[in-house]
Formats: C-alpha cells, sequence, structure tokens
C-alpha cells in the first residue's frame, strides 16, 4: 500500500475521538483515510448504502451491536468489506472469539503499528478479491458473448479443451449430423477425424494453446459422419483462456463453391479416366508439355511410371470386372502420395504416370520407393475378396538432353523397364542421362556458363528462413545459391549444380557460398547460417585449412556459421567428415547433417559426427500427414536427437498440416515454402571481397 488512494473507513464507536485516533495512526502508515463516523446502528445502515466504503472498524467496548450484529448488517450491502474489531486490551481469547464472530482481526487500542499493519493487510486482500471477482466476471461475461456468438452464428464453432470436446454450436452438431449437444460434449475430438487427419489436428490443438498458430492459416482434414461418408474441411483455430484454463476453439471455415455450368462439368469429366480419376492419356501428356516449358517454383520436374506387378494374378483373383475396382483403390493410394502441384494421368492399361516437381530426379525415385513401401500395409478388398499388390516405378528427372516430350517419356518407361528386369517390387531411377553421349556435350556447354558466371561475378545468394516451432528467438536461415545467365535470368541449382558436380566445380561454387555467407552475416542480423558443402570439398584435404584462412582474414563471428553435409555423403566418407567437422568445431563452426532419412534407425552416425542439427529429409514431407508408420520413425528420430541434446529441423515444408504433424512430434524448426519463398539478397555490385574471391577461385579453375 502506497497511501496514494483515499481509503473510505466506517468508524463504529460512540467516541468522536476514535475517530481522530485511527485517522492520525493510518496517516503516519501513508494512508489517506476518509473516516465516516458511526454512532448507532441506524447510521452505519445509511454509511454502508451511500459510500463506498472499504474497512470497518468497531470499537466494540463502546458501540450498541456486537461484534456478529455489525457483520450481519454489513453483510446485507457488501459481505467482501472487512470488519477490524478494537477495544481497551486484546487477549489471545478475545482475538479467537472476535474471528468466530466474524471479523477479520481485533486490535488493542493502544498498539497502534499493529493496527497500521493490520489496515494495510486488510486492504491489500480486499483489492486482490475485488481484482479477482472482477477478473472472473469478465472471463464469465465473455464466456457469456462467446457462446452467444457461437449459438447465433451460421459457422461451425466447437470448444476444446485437452482434446476433448467441452461446447459446441448447433451448427457443429447439424454438420456431424449429431441429434443432441451431450452426445459429443466430452469425448475426444480425434474420434470425429480420419486417422490420416489425427497427427496433423493434434498438433494444430497443441500449437494454438503454445501460441504458435498463425490466426488465418486453415488445417486441411478429413472427417466421417454417422453414413460413413468422408468429407474434406478447412479448420481455424484460436486460443481461447477461460476460467477453466485455456480451450481451442475450431471454427469450420467456408469452402467457396464456384457454381459451374452443367456443360463445362460435363467437359472436365470428360478428360479424366473414370476409373482412376486421373486425366486421360491426351489430357496428361497435353499438361505435362505446359509445364516443362515453365520452371517449377523450385527443384525439377520428374516423371514416374508407375504399374502394379502381376496384375493378371489380380485378375484372376478377383474377377476381370471387378479388377478395375482393384485398380482404382491403388490409383487412390498414389493419389494419397501426390503434393497439390503434381499431376496425374492413366497413361496406358494399368500403368500411371505422375509429374512431380522435386528438388531433384533422386528425390522422384524416394517418392516411388515410399509408394511401393506403403503397399506393403495395404489390402485392397471389393466385395468378400481382398488381395495385395506390389508395383514398379520408372523414374527421370527433366534435362535438356531431352529435345522432345517423347525422349522424356520413353526414358521414364526405360527406367520402368529396367527395374522390372530385376524383379519388379522396385524404383528405378533413368541413368539416360548419365550414359547418353549427348551428356558430355550438355555439360561442355555448362561448363562454360559456370566459368564465365564466375568470371563476371554472376553468382548471387538466396536467403531461406528457418522458423522456429517451439520459439522464435534465434533468427536461422538456410543459404541457398543461385546463378545469372547472361539474359539476366535466374537460373535455378537443379539446373547448374548437377553439371558442376560431374565436371569438379563444386568446390570453387562452396567457396564462394562461405564467403558469401560471411559477408551476408556482416549485413544482416542473422544469428546463424547454414551453408552446405559439396562432396567435393569434403573430400578435398585443403578444405579446413581454406575455410580457417578466410575467416581469419574477415575475424568472423565463427558461432554465426553452421556447415551441412548430407547424411549419405557423411556415412559414405566419414573418415573425411570427422577430420573436417573436428577442424571446423575447434573454431566454433556448427555442424549439420541435412536430408537425414527413416528407411532405418542411423543413429549410430549421430554418436560418431555429434551433429548440433539433423534436417529431416524433405522427401518425407510428401507423406508424412497421413502416414502413421512414417510419424513413428519421424518420432523416434527426433527422440534420438533429443536424448544427445541434437536440434532437429524439418525440410521443405509446404503447408499447415506438415507444421501442425511436425509440432506435434516434437521438432524443433522448419524450412520450406510454408514458413518462406527463397529471396535473393547479395547483388553483384555490394561486395568487393566477392568479386576478390571470384578471380580467385577462377584463377584456381584454370590451373
Amino acid at each position: 500500500m502506497n497511501g496514494r488512494q483515499s481509503i473510505s473507513i466506517a468508524v463504529l464507536s460512540e467516541h468522536q475521538d476514535d475517530v481522530e485516533l485511527i485517522n492520525s495512526a493510518l496517516r503516519d502508515a501513508g494512508h489517506a483515510a476518509h473516516c465516516h463516523w458511526t454512532a448507532n446502528p441506524t447510521r452505519l445502515a445509511d454509511t454502508l448504502a451511500a459510500e463506498m466504503v472499504e474497512l470497518l472498524i468497531l470499537n466494540s467496548d463502546s458501540y450498541p451491536d456486537s461484534i456478529r450484529q455489525v457483520v450481519k448488517q454489513k453483510d446485507r450491502y457488501n459481505p467482501e468489506v472487512p470488519v477490524i474489531v478494537m477495544q481497551e486490551n486484546a487477549e489471545e481469547a478475545d482475538i479467537e472469539s472476535a474471528m468466530r464472530s466474524g471479523a477479520c482481526d481485533l486490535v488493542s487500542i493502544g498498539l497502534k503499528k499493529r493496527l497500521q499493519s493490520v489496515v494495510s493487510r486488510e486492504l491489500r486482500a480486499l483489492r486482490v478479491e475485488r481484482a479477482l471477482n472482477s477478473t472472473l466476471q469478465s472471463a464469465t461475461e465473455y464466456k457469456k458473448h462467446l457462446k452467444d456468438h457461437m449459438a447465433t452464428s451460421a459457422s461451425s464453432y466447437a470448444l476444446v479443451q485437452e482434446g476433448i470436446f467441452t461446447d459446441v454450436n448447433d451448427a457443429w452438431l447439424k454438420q456431424f449430423k449429431i441429434k443432441e449437444r451431450d452426445e459429443l460434449l466430452g469425448l475426444p475430438v480425434m474420434d470425429y477425424f480420419e486417422a490420416e487427419s489425427q497427427a496433423a489436428l493434434k498438433g494444430a490443438l497443441i500449437a494454438t494453446i503454445a501460441g504458435k498458430w498463425q490466426r488465418d492459416e486453415k488445417l486441411i482434414v478429413k472427417t466421417h459422419i454417422d453414413t460413413g461418408d468422408a468429407e474434406e474441411l478447412h479448420l481455424e483455430f484460436r486460443k481461447i483462456d477461460l476460467e477453466d484454463g485455456p480451450n481451442v476453439q475450431i471454427r469450420i471455415a467456408q469452402q467457396l463453391k464456384v457454381a459451374e455450368e452443367p456443360t463445362k462439368l460435363v467437359h472436365d469429366a470428360l478428360k479424366r479416366d473414370p476409373t482412376t480419376l486421373f486425366f486421360h492419356r491426351a489430357q496428361f501428356l497435353e499438361r505435362v508439355a505446359k509445364r516443362l516449358k515453365r520452371k517449377p517454383a523450385s527443384g525439377t520436374h520428374c516423371l514416374v511410371y508407375i504399374k502394379p506387378d502381376k496384375f493378371s494374378d489380380v485378375r484372376d483373383k478377383v474377377g476381370i470386372i471387378r479388377s478395375e475396382e482393384i485398380l482404382a483403390q491403388f490409383a487412390e493410394v498414389v493419389r494419397k502420395r501426390m503434393q497439390p502441384r503434381d499431376v496425374a494421368g492413366r497413361f496406358e492399361g494399368t500403368s500411371l504416370m505422375v509429374l512431380l516437381e522435386r528438388g531433384s530426379a533422386r528425390d522422384a525415385q524416394v517418392w516411388g520407393k515410399q509408394l511401393i513401401d506403403h503397399l506393403e500395409s495395404v489390402t485392397f478388398e471389393v466385395g468378400d475378396t481382398s488381395t495385395q499388390m506390389t508395383c514398379t516405378v520408372g523414374a527421370c528427372g527433366a534435362n535438356e538432353v531431352f529435345e522432345s516430350l517423347e525422349d522424356f517419356v520413353a526414358a521414364a518407361v526405360s527406367a520402368y523397364r529396367l527395374g522390372k528386369e530385376e524383379g519388379g517390387n522396385t524404383s528405378y531411377l533413368s541413368e539416360a542421362a548419365d550414359e547418353d553421349t549427348k551428356q558430355r556435350e550438355f555439360d561442355a556447354i555448362w561448363v562454360k556458363h559456370l566459368k564465365a558466371a564466375l568470371m563476371d561475378n554472376r553468382f548471387r545468394l538466396a536467403q531461406l528462413p528457418i522458423a522456429g516451432l517451439r520459439s522464435d528467438s534465434i533468427q536461422m536461415y538456410d543459404l541457398l545459391v543461385r546463378m545469372i545467365d547472361e539474359q539476366n535470368n535466374s537460373v535455378l541449382p537443379s539446373e547448374f549444380i548437377p553439371a558442376a558436380e560431374r565436371n569438379n566445380m563444386m568446390k570453387n561454387i562452396d567457396r564462394w557460398m562461405l564467403t558469401a555467407a560471411m559477408d551476408f552475416c556482416a549485413k544482416n542480423d542473422a544469428d546463424r547460417v547454414f551453408v552446405r558443402l559439396s562432396r567435393q570439398s569434403l573430400t578435398d584435404p585443403s578444405t579446413a585449412a581454406w575455410i580457417q584462412q578466410k575467416l581469419d582474414e574477415s575475424e568472423f563471428d565463427c558461432s554465426r556459421l553452421v556447415v551441412q553435409i548430407p547424411e549419405t555423403d557423411a556415412a559414405k566418407h566419414i573418415k573425411q567428415t570427422r577430420a573436417l567437422v573436428k577442424h571446423t568445431r575447434q573454431l566454433g563452426i556448427g555442424f549439420a547433417l541435412e536430408h537425414y532419412g527413416v528407411d532405418r534407425d542411423r543413429f549410430q552416425i549421430l554418436d560418431i559426427l555429434k551433429p548440433d542439427y539433423i534436417k529431416i529429409d524433405g522427401e518425407l514431407m510428401h507423406t508424412l500427414m497421413t502416414d502413421e508408420s512414417m510419424q513413428a520413425a519421424v518420432k523416434r528420430i527426433v527422440a534420438a536427437a533429443q536424448s544427445r541434446e541434437i536440434k532437429t529441423i524439418a525440410e521443405r515444408v509446404e503447408n499447415a498440416n506438415a507444421m501442425a504433424v511436425l509440432f506435434q512430434l516434437g521438432l524443433d524448426f522448419m524450412q520450406g515454402h510454408y514458413v518462406h519463398e527463397p529471396e535473393v539478397v547479395l547483388q553483384h555490385n555490394e561486395s568487393d571481397v566477392i568479386n576478390t574471391t571470384l578471380d580467385e577461385l577462377t584463377a584456381a579453375q584454370a590451373t
């Protein structure tokens, strides 16, 4: 109590001197007291009715009513106001008796300091109680307004606490075809959503409570209703603080449905195969041709040719007519593993073809391998007959070696045939581009472009922010490289990196990247930047010494730099990796393993190399949202990393569903287009340091 706020006190005594005594005592304690002298019970009623009294002080030796009578009279007007009793001498037994009668305390009239302390204590308690009551009242009113809004809203709302429904509105009941609210309240939210959506939904609920879910973000889920139908819903989440603790408000967002003319619907339907619902061959190839004319947002175009193995056996088992239903179910398995930008078609017979946008052709092969692995757990049923199935996948990355769409398609089909010759049930990557003599001609052109870009300083640094799933306290960026051609167009790494790798030029690009990263840190507030090293830099004995020399020249804060190496390269060159990591760690540089996979528990490499970070392979993001076995595998990796104090980062996070699953699985960070598109940050005329370095690199290349 600081005494600046005036205290309204009712003094109950027949002697006015008691008023002056109390006034003086409180004034000495720093309280500005305003006392209302009350000599009899009738005046007390008037005082309590007219004044905002905060405290009653009763001289029990000189007032007609007893303590209990005063308390009863006070309670009719304001029960929370405390009563302090004074008398000439207060013994322990007297204090106990006064408190049993409803007083807060009993004070001897001569003990001035104790009176001051008791008054301060009771006023503080009163004001805390009033603040609490006000907060509870506000929360109650807020909850009432919330319930009123939910009740009158046409949108479907639910309140959820710790995964359990605590309230829903009528629109929600109608949406899920539930008659009574009591049928839903107290039940787990997960019971009303498909298994493939549950991990993302759980993650979204946890993220919302943690304040990590954006208000305008939508989660796409599938739900089932009592008819057995599945429906896709877009959910919005909001944290609501109520008196019983934090709740999550779930709202089913309106999905705009544009009315289409029947003629257009018919035309669209005619473009698709009625069994697989993928495009007919002609329509598919038309779309592929259009896609190939433009560059993907990142990575490269990949074509996969998919065909079930021994489908004739399936046909014999289920029958000719019903085998189409099996093919439809197979196509649905493929569709669930596609991303929004992918496009698929029924190519011929039982074969399907999908155009993927991935980081590299190797990613397309991994996608095919994951499809094959998933089929091991899938049972296809039609009528009372069930069967299982395998498939073979041929994958090929788009490349300027292919002069036409015909060549591109033929390469994918050829890869499939090679996989079939090996026994099927495999994902085979086309090596046509490497084997073709045109590749050497193609590389010769790229080598000229790369040397010219080094000479003319036409490389650019691009930043890809790494966002915290648990905390945003650290600003981290994955640094990427872009090349500018002679027409000032940006060239993606997927176009020039393969040629640089085949022609031993990656070391020069790596060193440009490291120098540019230091320059980036000097101009920005980045706490940490990640720079990847190629296999060539990893196996070059001079890399560590070169890094130390550059750091010494620039007096760079090494703790801001993290070098990252693909797990496959690190495992293949474990001796060189250990040596490089040991040297860089002595300088204070961090180390990350990227593209860390889940096809087997490879924790030994974590114990050998002791990375600061591991990046979960971005290819896993394609199916992580719906594949429970993959979620379990990632969770094991996260647990292994946490036990070793290693931070985990998810690559290529594309949407809110993926973010929600990652949050639920316990990852620390994420990067990808959902977080931010790569942004070019270093211009060609910004740094003399970069120009000097490029001259050195060009000279090194010429030797």
